[in-house]
C-alpha cells in the first residue's frame, strides 16, 4: 500500500434472504469466501472477506438473509445481522430488483436506516428478466434511502478483480463508494488475507455448500456440518466432518443409493478445498440423524455465530 493515507474499517452486506450477498462479497474478493446458492438464507454466520488495494481495506461482514418466521434459528440469525451492523463503519444494502418489495423488504429498509451509519445501495440483479430498477427506487425513496447514491450490478460470479468485467458489473463503483465512507486507519490484515475463517470453519462450509447444491430444495436448511477432527502436513491435509441431519429420510437423501450421493459431496468439497488450501485434502464424512438440532441452544451456538 503506498498511499500516505489509507482507510481501513468494517463493511456489513445486508438484504433479505438471496439478494446477492455472497455472490457479491465472492466478486469483490476474487474468492469463494461465502456459500452461493440459490436457496434463501443459505448464510447463517457473519462471514469475512477482505479486499486491499492502494486506498486502504475494506473487512465485509456476510451477513445471514433476514427473514420474517420465528423460529429459533431464525432468531439467532437476526441476532448475528444486528451485530454486524452495530459494529459496521459502513452499511451495504443489497436490494433484488428482480422481487417486489414485501413485508421483509422493509424490514430491512427499515433496520439500514433506524441504524444511521454510512450506507451504499446496491441494486442487483438488474438483468434478471423480471428486474424493475424503478420500482427498486420508488421503494428506496418511500424510506429515505435516496440520498445514498445507488450502485447498479449486474449477474455476479467469482472473478479476477483485475479483469475489465469488474468495471462492468458495477463492481468498481461498489468500491468506489465504500472507500469515500471509510474512516481513516490502518490495515487490520496483512496485505495478501482475503478472509480469516480459521480451516475448521472453511471446511465445513464448503461441505455444506456440497451437501446444498447436491439436495437443492429437498432439505437445505436442515443440515448441520461439524468438523472433528483435522490433520495437515506441507502437502496434505485430511478432516474427518460429521453432517447432521434430522430425520432418517433425510439421511437417505444426503448418502443417495449405494452411497452415491456422499460420495459425490465428498469427491466435490475435495476438489473445492484443494483450490483453497491449495493442497491434497481428503475429506472422510458422517451422516447422523440428530432429531430437531434446530432447536437446540447448544448446537445452534455452533451453528450460528
Amino acid at each position: 500500500m503506498q498511499s500516505a493515507t489509507v482507510k481501513s474499517g468494517f463493511c456489513v452486506l445486508v438484504g433479505r434472504p438471496s439478494a446477492g450477498k455472497s455472490s457479491l462479497l465472492n466478486a469483490l474478493t476474487g474468492r469463494k469466501v461465502s456459500i452461493v446458492s440459490p436457496l434463501p438464507q443459505t448464510t447463517r454466520n457473519s462471514i469475512r472477506g477482505i479486499v486491499t488495494d492502494p486506498r486502504g481495506q475494506i473487512v465485509f461482514l456476510d451477513t445471514p438473509g433476514l427473514h420474517e418466521r420465528d423460529e429459533k434459528i431464525n432468531l439467532r440469525m437476526r441476532d448475528v445481522v444486528a451485530a454486524g451492523v452495530g459494529d459496521a463503519d459502513v452499511v451495504v444494502y443489497m436490494l433484488d430488483c428482480s422481487r417486489a418489495p414485501g413485508s421483509e423488504e422493509r424490514a430491512v429498509a427499515q433496520r439500514v436506516v433506524s441504524a444511521a451509519k454510512p450506507t451504499v445501495v446496491v441494486l442487483s440483479k438488474l438483468d434478471a428478466p423480471q428486474a424493475d430498477a424503478d420500482r427498486a427506487r420508488a421503494f428506496l425513496s418511500e424510506h429515505g434511502l435516496t440520498s445514498q447514491a445507488a450502485v447498479e450490478t449486474r449477474e455476479l460470479h467469482t472473478i479476477d478483480r483485475a479483469q475489465p468485467q469488474h468495471d462492468r458489473l458495477g463492481l468498481t463503483a461498489v468500491l468506489d463508494r465504500i472507500f469515500e465512507l471509510l474512516p481513516q486507519g490502518p490495515p487490520l490484515y496483512p496485505e495478501e488475507y482475503y478472509t480469516d475463517q480459521d480451516p475448521r470453519f472453511r471446511i465445513a462450509e464448503v461441505v455444506r455448500g456440497a451437501v446444498i447444491d447436491r439436495t437443492r430444495e429437498e432439505l437445505p436448511h436442515a443440515i448441520f456440518v461439524e468438523v472433528l477432527e483435522i490433520t495437515e502436513t506441507a502437502k496434505a491435509l485430511r478432516a474427518r466432518a460429521q453432517i447432521l441431519v434430522e430425520r432418517e429420510s433425510q439421511k437417505g437423501i444426503v448418502v443417495g443409493r449405494k452411497g452415491s450421493g456422499i460420495r459425490a459431496i465428498r469427491e466435490s468439497a475435495e476438489r473445492t478445498l484443494g483450490e483453497i488450501f491449495e493442497r491434497r485434502v481428503g475429506v472422510n464424512l458422517q451422516v447422523k440423524v440428530r432429531p430437531k438440532w434446530r432447536r437446540d441452544d447448544a448446537i445452534l451456538s455452533r451453528v450460528i455465530g
